[in-house]
């Protein structure tokens, strides 16, 4: 029998794939890993709801834990916790920012960043003299900014809290 130690560890090789440099654990999207009677329960959770990655997310999972021999396990997507950016970690934040993607920043929606002159920080130079070219990017989950400085395009990934993520994709 693996460990939930072990199923965690192989679960680190499962990419988020909007975000490649991170894997679900990282991003928050890996809630629990739930072990009993020689059965493994993998319990994820989306971004938001309808989010196309999961697909590509539960075959990964699936992946990973078939190659290493394991064939008794369920996935399964909880619908609660709501999940919000603050599940990202610091660390996860800063890879972000070294990919090109403007981590989110608490407290900023879009509705903001569209109304006024943005203090999002550049990946490329770091300035914050930055605006929003359109409020998605190459998924509904970002924003497309530019950089006033190098004046280089980015993402930004919004924000999420749990009482309003509704409101960020409107």
């Amino acid at each position: 029998m693996v460990s939930k130690q072990e199923i965690s560890d192989l679960l680190s090789q499962v990419k988020d794939p909007e975000i490649p440099v991170l894997s679900i654990d990282e991003m928050g999207i890996l809630e629990d890993i739930n072990i009993t009677d020689d059965k493994i329960e993998v319990r994820i959770i989306p971004t938001y709801l309808g989010c196309p990655a999961m697909e590509m997310i539960r075959l990964q999972i699936h992946q990973v834990l078939y190659s290493a021999g394991i064939r008794d396990f369920t996935i399964r997507q909880l619908n609660t916790p709501a999940w919000t950016t603050d599940r990202i970690s610091a660390a996860a934040r800063q890879k972000m920012m070294d990919y090109g993607i403007s981590p989110p920043i608490d407290g900023e929606n879009i509705d903001k960043l569209l109304s006024e002159s943005s203090h999002i920080p550049c990946p490329n130079c770091g300035s914050t003299a930055t605006s929003v070219k359109s409020a998605f990017g190459s998924t509904a989950c970002k924003a497309l900014m530019v950089c006033s400085v190098c004046k280089e395009p980015f993402e930004y990934f919004k924000c999420f809290k749990a009482a309003t993520r509704d409101t960020h994709f409107n």
